[in-house]
Order: C-alpha cells, then sequence, then structure tokens
C-alpha cells in the first residue's frame, strides 16, 4: 500500500476533471511522474477544455471505461465520488493495483512539505489563492494545491489550481465537506470561519478541533465567535474588529468599485476584489504570509498583484449598462456575503442561484432563506432555477422552487425559472442601466457556459 510519494511512480486518476484531482494529478506530474487518468466527461467526438489543457501538461486521459488501466500503473487515485461499480475500480481490483482516495494522497504531500492548510466554510480557496501570491510575489517560490484556479495561472494557458515551485513551502485548501481536514498535519492550519453547511455545527466543530490538534501553529479569525472558540494562542490570530484583540487587526475598510482597501499597523493594503469578506480572506493569508517570516509591506506590495480566481466574483464587463458577475457562491453565508459585496455597486441586484445537490438545500432550506432575506434590499430580486441534478440515487423530495415560494412569502422579490435556459429571456425587461446581474452556483461544470450564454444575449 502506498505510504509516501517515493511509493509509486506511476499513478492514475479516476475522475481527473474534477477541481480537487485535477490539481493533485498536475502536482504529481510537477515533481515528476508519470500521471495518467480518466473522467466521465471525456467522451469520444466532444472537447474538453480541461482534458485539452491536462495534456498539454503531458497528462493521458482516457474515457471512464477501464481501457487507462493496465499492468504499469502503480496506483490507482479514485475522488469521493467514484463509487466501487466503476470500470477502473474493477480493474484495478483485478489486477492488485492499490486504490487510495484523494485525500489519503493529499495528506502524503502534505507530509513532504512545510504545508499551510486553509480550513473553514467559506473563503479557503480565495484565501489559498492570496497568500500565494504573496510567497510568490515575495519571491519564496511556493507551491499551491487548491480547489479553483488562479488568474495568475490561468493566463498562462493553465487549469490553475496548481502548481510546483522550488521553495520548501506549499498552500493547501484543506476540505471539511468530507471530513478529509482531519487527515492533514500542516506546520500551520488556519480557521477562516465555521457555519451550517454540509454539516451540522457540533460535527464541524469536532472536525476543526481536530484539523487545531493535528497544526504545529493555528491561526483563527477571532471576527467569528465560533472560530475564535478554538484559539491556540490570541497573538497567533488576526480580527477585523478592533474591539476584537488579535496578533493582526485590519481597520478603515472601502471598497472602491472592485476594489478594496484597508490599513493593518498603519500600512495601507489595496486588493483587487470586493466585499468586506474578502477583507476577511486577505487578512488571514496576510496573516499566515507574516507568520512564517514575511514582513508586511512586502506582503502589501504583493497583494497588490492579486487578480482573482475563477468564478469567484469573475467580472465579465458592462453590457447596455448592466454589470455582469458569475461567482461560486453555495452556502447560504456565502450568498449572503456576495449579494452584500454588490451593495456598493449598484442600487439594484438582480441575483440568479442554481442550489446543487437535494440534500444538501433541503437541510439547509431555512438557513437559505434567512440568508437571501437579509441580504436582498427591497429593490433587488432573487431568481432560481431548478436544483442541480449530478446523477445517482439522490431524493429529489424539494425543489429551488420551494424555496422561491418560502422567499415571496417573506416578501422579497422572488422569481422562480425552474429552465435556467428559459432565463435570459424571462430576466430581460426586469434589467436596467445601472443594475449588477449575479450568477451563483456550484459543482455544476456547465456554469461557465451558461454565464457566457447569459452575457452573450443581454
Amino acid at each position: 500500500m502506498a505510504t509516501s510519494l517515493t511509493s509509486f511512480k506511476k499513478p492514475f486518476f479516476i475522475g481527473i476533471a474534477g477541481a480537487g484531482m485535477s490539481a493533485l494529478a498536475q502536482y504529481l506530474h510537477g515533481i515528476g511522474m508519470e500521471v495518467s487518468g480518466s473522467d466521465r466527461f471525456f467522451l469520444a467526438g466532444e472537447e474538453n477544455e480541461t482534458r485539452t489543457k491536462l495534456e498539454a501538461e503531458g497528462i493521458r486521459c482516457f474515457p471512464q471505461n477501464g481501457e487507462g488501466i493496465s499492468n504499469s500503473i502503480d496506483l490507482v487515485v479514485a475522488s469521493t465520488a467514484v463509487e466501487d461499480s466503476v470500470p477502473e475500480m474493477q480493474k484495478a481490483k483485478q489486477l492488485g493495483i492499490p486504490v487510495i482516495r484523494r485525500s489519503a494522497l493529499l495528506a502524503m504531500i502534505v507530509k513532504s512539505k512545510k504545508t499551510i492548510a486553509i480550513g473553514g466554510t467559506s473563503g479557503k480557496s480565495t484565501t489559498a489563492a492570496m497568500l500565494f501570491v504573496i510567497l510568490e510575489k515575495a519571491g519564496w517560490q511556493p507551491s499551491i494545491i487548491t480547489g479553483a484556479g488562479l488568474i495568475n495561472l490561468m493566463r498562462e494557458e493553465k487549469i490553475g489550481n496548481a502548481k510546483v515551485g522550488s521553495g520548501e513551502w506549499l498552500v493547501i485548501e484543506a476540505d471539511e465537506s468530507d471530513g478529509s481536514i482531519t487527515q492533514y498535519h500542516p506546520a500551520v492550519g488556519v480557521l477562516l470561519n465555521i457555519d451550517k453547511d454540509h454539516q451540522e455545527i457540533d460535527a464541524l466543530k469536532n472536525l476543526f478541533t481536530q484539523f487545531k490538534n493535528n497544526s504545529e501553529k493555528f491561526i483563527v479569525n477571532r471576527t467569528h465567535e465560533l472560530a475564535a472558540s478554538l484559539s491556540q494562542n490570541e497573538k497567533n490570530d488576526f480580527s477585523t474588529d478592533t474591539k476584537i484583540p488579535a496578533g493582526l487587526v485590519a481597520k478603515d475598510f472601502k471598497q472602491l468599485g472592485f476594489t478594496i482597501q484597508f490599513t493593518i499597523e498603519d500600512i495601507l493594503f489595496t486588493v483587487q476584489t470586493a466585499g468586506k469578506h474578502n477583507m476577511e480572506n486577505a487578512l488571514a493569508a496576510i496573516t499566515a504570509a507574516h507568520a512564517i517570516g514575511v514582513p508586511l509591506q512586502q506582503i502589501a506590495e504583493g497583494l497588490k498583484k492579486y487578480e482573482g480566481i475563477y468564478r469567484r466574483f469573475q467580472v465579465y464587463g458592462e453590457k447596455n449598462g448592466v454589470c455582469l458577475i458569475d461567482d461560486y457562491a453555495h452556502n447560504p453565508v456565502k450568498c449572503a456575503a456576495v449579494i452584500k459585496a454588490c451593495y456598493p455597486l449598484t442600487e439594484k441586484i438582480i441575483a440568479w442561484f442554481q442550489p446543487h445537490g437535494y440534500k444538501p438545500t433541503k437541510f439547509l432550506r431555512e438557513e437559505f432563506v434567512q440568508a437571501f432575506s437579509d441580504a436582498l434590499r427591497p429593490n433587488d430580486e432573487i431568481w432560481m432555477s431548478e436544483i442541480y441534478y449530478a446523477g445517482g440515487t439522490a431524493v429529489k423530495d424539494i425543489s429551488a422552487g420551494d424555496l422561491v415560494q418560502d422567499l415571496l412569502l417573506a416578501g422579497k422579490n422572488a422569481f422562480f425559472c425552474s429552465d435556467r435556459n428559459q432565463f435570459s429571456e424571462m430576466v430581460h425587461s426586469h434589467l436596467q442601466p445601472g443594475a449588477v446581474l449575479l450568477l451563483m452556483g456550484a459543482r455544476d461544470p456547465s456554469l461557465e457556459a451558461f454565464a457566457q450564454q447569459v452575457w452573450k444575449t443581454m
């Protein structure tokens, strides 16, 4: 059984197109391994951007039918969504090839480097990306493994969610949704927040407590009450409230269009992003970088070079006086934060949301309704299309239309557009110069194409 990165040389990834899996595949390729993989989205005769970019890196890609597995493969890595009935899993078993899950491989990688792991129910990808840019601009030549493409890296025609640097530090996004965060033993652990998402609060606190215990140094957001309860040392931590003491405190927040500013110890920080929640993300990255020795002034210079990440407040532009923004927001806290980030931009926000998964939507129904009710101003609108179904045996016992009805009862301007292909036509008469059209959703790989289609028809 593989126990370290020296245990294998030719890994095969099942579900390689997924954000977490493609990042690991690129990382292993970057350290010299012969990597290959398959995915159910790799269909004959159909263009797939992820496949094209992986193959451009030298990673061989196959349909998910078993043909990519041979005796030369010495390890199979399966995403959490891959079931034992998948052809590659069956073939690996027949050939006696060891199989591990994504989290086990990431744990091996963490052991091989000095690692900063970013945890929390919101903001992990953004914080990891900001920290990577800070360290890279400071000349530390870091590595990164994360769930979203950095615009800085995507400009090089890469997926952008992984890079192998020659330095000793690695930045990772540590996921709590599948419990895998407890497998990592980082040099520095960062906890951004704890909000009900995939699990109840008590279960999440248990996971993050284990994450704390596994971290040599632990940094928390003292502005978030639940996160603050897990503080290892107040001097390690950060705060965005001057009444809450911490090692680093940010103040004087301003949003100037699509740029935010704030000060730490009288040093001005400017970041190309929007929303007070992103000041918290930036402050987390600043605190982590400062904890390992990067001076604050150098951090401030590095953050100016941050260009954002894929589908995190991604601004398409303005057409006919309407600004289109696409975002990965998918839980109540994230959706509310992104809507509020649009306040300084417009007097009217038209938000569209596609929930992902029937079980999580039902689990968070009350929280979604409360979050949207609190975030939407009297003139704002919320539109929803039907819940994204990824296949499998999910029980379809709730509809996005149910959330819309709840919001109507709460007095909000809520609209249900079951088929999102009809959204552009239905919303057209609601668009007016000066408005922001905000698209939100996750997990569905076709959301980028949907945003592009909305942009074309605006």
